[in-house]
C-alpha cells in the first residue's frame, strides 16, 4: 500500500493511539504518504449542540501543529499531510470552511454520515425509506460540487435496505456524478476489518460499470490498522473481480 489519506486520532473520542504511533506503523508497512483526516471540529453556530465524535473547536490548532511538526520530523521517511474528514452540511458549510481555513488543511475528504444537518437531520445508515437514499445522494453530490473535497469516503454507507429500484437508480446517479466531477470513491478498509455492511460489491459493481476511480482508505482508528495487509488483500480481490480502476500511486 503506497498511501492512506483516511486516518483518525484520539481527538475524535472514538479512536486510540498517538500520531507518532500511526506514522511509525505506516513506515513499517511501506507507505509513502500518510494523511491524517480526523473528524473536523464543527462550531454549529447559534445552537447548543455539540458532537461527541469529533475534536472540540479548541483542539483545531493543536491538531494541525502536532501533525505538521511530525511531518517535519519524519520527512526523510514518509510524507505526512494534515487533513480532515468532513460532512457536507449546507446550512453550516461556508462558516465551517472559513473556520478550517485558519490552519490551511492540505485536503478534506467527505465522510457523509447524516442527511440534512447533524443538528436537525438523521443518520443515513439507520434509514430505509427510498426518499432518504435520494436525499443522501443529492446532498453528497451538492457537497462534492463545491470542489472542497479530495474524495468520497465509504460512499455506500447507506447500505442496501432500500428498494432495488432506488439503489440501482441512486447509486448509479452517485457514481455518475462523482465521475463527472473527477472525484474518486473509497473502498473503506475499516468496513472490511469490522465486517460492516460496507464496502458492498453491489455498489462497486455499479462503480465499475460507470468507470469511477477508486481509492483504498484504511479509516484507521488505531495504529495497528495503518496499512494492515489482510483488509487490503480483500479489497484488492474486489478490485480485481469487478475490474475497478484503482489509484495505486499517491496523488497528494
Amino acid at each position: 500500500m503506497q498511501y492512506n489519506y483516511h486516518t483518525h486520532t484520539a481527538r475524535c473520542n472514538h479512536a486510540q493511539g498517538e500520531e507518532r504511533e500511526y506514522i511509525e506503523r505506516a513506515i513499517e508497512n511501506g507507505l509513502k504518504v500518510l494523511g491524517f483526516s480526523d473528524h473536523a471540529p464543527y462550531a454549529f453556530p447559534n445552537t447548543d449542540y455539540r458532537s461527541h465524535y469529533r475534536m472540540d473547536d479548541g483542539e483545531l490548532f493543536d491538531y494541525a501543529e502536532t501533525v505538521r511538526a511530525l511531518a517535519k520530523e519524519y520527512e526523510r521517511d514518509i510524507r505526512i499531510l494534515c487533513g480532515f474528514e468532513l460532512e457536507y452540511y449546507p446550512k453550516y458549510h461556508a462558516e465551517e470552511m472559513a473556520f478550517l481555513a485558519q490552519v490551511r488543511p492540505d485536503y478534506l475528504i467527505m465522510g457523509q454520515h447524516f442527511i440534512g444537518n447533524e443538528t436537525d437531520g438523521k443518520p443515513i445508515f439507520l434509514q430505509s425509506d427510498d426518499r432518504d437514499l435520494t436525499a443522501y445522494v443529492t446532498q453528497v453530490l451538492e457537497g462534492l460540487s463545491t470542489g472542497d473535497f479530495l474524495y468520497l469516503a465509504h460512499p455506500d454507507i447507506p447500505g442496501f435496505r432500500f428498494s432495488k429500484a432506488a439503489t440501482d437508480r441512486e447509486y448509479r446517479r452517485l457514481c455518475e456524478g462523482a465521475k463527472a466531477l473527477s472525484i474518486p470513491l473509497e473502498i473503506n478498509l475499516l468496513g472490511i476489518r469490522s465486517k460492516r455492511h460496507y464496502p458492498d460489491e453491489r455498489f462497486f459493481a455499479i462503480a465499475a460499470e460507470v468507470g469511477n476511480e477508486i481509492m483504498l482508505g484504511c479509516d484507521s482508528h488505531s495504529p495497528a490498522s495503518v496499512g494492515e495487509p489482510s483488509s487490503e488483500k480483500i479489497a484488492r480481490e474486489m478490485v480485481k473481480k469487478l475490474g475497478l480502476k484503482l489509484i495505486e500511486q499517491p496523488f497528494l
